[in-house]
């Protein structure tokens, strides 16, 4: 072998030393603490090298150190972990063959972030919902108390019961429609035993509005509260016409429970029975109900009621300018004489 043969077998030689010394790989190793200086011992290291899909993992000792071999060179991102502590990124860049000692991590410990989500009583939501319905009124101007338009209404709690049934009680429109009633029955001299004249009006009229207070008070509050059932027709609005007539007639004697479940409507039952039952004590002897007729008008009530929840299906929201939207129940109360029955029921199903 001549010496320019050997000297060029040395140079290659060189060559393929500086190629393996290029690819070999270094180390990269540091310690972590956490923010008193203390090793954090088990905290869970990242190492990731731009252009490589694989990443290793160790695990700090009991001296809070860890350590990385064979790291190819180049840049490279360690992400550090541990329970409680904020998660770390820092960022290096090894040479070939190099042994790099990072900086010592400090952890910080993790902010809490709490999500709190601010849920308003019911007793307040339903609050707001009947303070809405205070100003239903049909045409503007018909109290339309008893209703509601808001899907799942809150219910009621017994305070507000009976602050609704106040309300339609004493409603200016409340006692112009009683005074129309009595002034029909005067006219067709209906319970003749008041006689005629003004005396026999002022009857008249403290028996209709008698009818329709012990109904509301009975039937829309003291039961309902006792019973923990809605007093309020729920308003559907929706499907088709068949079954929305078969929902509003229903509803005369089914309710919404507080529990939000459906159940026979006793309160709106026994609601008139019981106002039938008291206005034996102030209407004329030969007018009182026994009680086959309490019964009878019982069931007359119930009729107006299914009728004025139709009503309320397909026409007097339309005449609410002030309803609001979709949704529906009921727990209306009838008393005394059928026509007194009917505009007792209108008032407390919102007609």
């Amino acid at each position: 072998m001549t010496s320019r043969e050997r000297q060029a077998g040395a140079q290659a030689a060189g060559q393929v030393d500086s190629n393996v010394n290029a690819r070999a790989g270094g180390q990269v190793r540091g310690r972590v603490v956490d923010q008193t200086g203390v090793a954090a011992a088990g905290a869970t290291v990242k190492l990731t090298v731009d252009g490589q899909t694989a990443s290793q993992e160790a695990v700090t000792e009991d001296d809070g150190r860890f350590s990385f071999a064979n790291v190819a060179p180049g840049a490279f991102q360690l992400t550090i972990a541990s329970a409680g502590f904020a998660t770390q990124t820092i960022a290096g860049n090894l040479k070939a063959g190099e042994n790099d000692e990072v900086a010592q991590v400090t952890l910080a410990i993790a902010t809490n972030v709490t999500e709190v989500r601010v849920t308003p009583p019911t007793f307040e939501v339903a609050e707001a919902q009947i303070k809405e319905q205070e100003k239903q009124r049909a045409l503007g101007f018909i109290p339309n108390f008893y209703v509601t338009y808001v899907p799942n209404a809150a219910p009621l709690a017994p305070k507000q019961k009976f602050e609704l049934a106040w309300k339609s009680m004493v409603d200016p429109v409340t006692f112009g429609i009683t005074g129309a009633v009595a002034g029909i029955e005067q006219a067709t001299n209906q319970y003749s035993g008041f006689g005629q004249g003004m005396q026999g009006y002022a009857k008249r009229f403290g028996a209709a509005y008698a009818d329709m207070a012990t109904g509301t008070l009975i039937g829309g509050a003291i039961l309902p509260s006792l019973l923990k059932q809605d007093p309020r027709y729920f308003y559907r609005g929706t499907g088709s016409t068949k079954s929305r007539i078969l929902y509003a007639v229903a509803n005369s004697v089914i309710c919404k429970g507080d529990n939000g479940k459906w159940q026979a409507n006793y309160s709106g039952i026994l609601g008139g029975l019981a106002a039938g039952g008291i206005s034996n004590l102030y209407y004329p002897a030969q007018d009182r109900n026994g009680v086959g007729l309490t019964f009878e008008n019982a069931l007359i009530g119930i009729g107006a009621t299914a009728a004025a929840n139709v009503l309320q299906e397909f026409v007097i929201k339309k005449l609410t300018p002030s309803a609001a939207k979709v949704d529906p129940n009921t727990g209306a109360t009838k008393a005394g004489n059928p026509v007194s029955k009917v505009w007792g029921t209108l008032v407390r199903a919102g007609g």
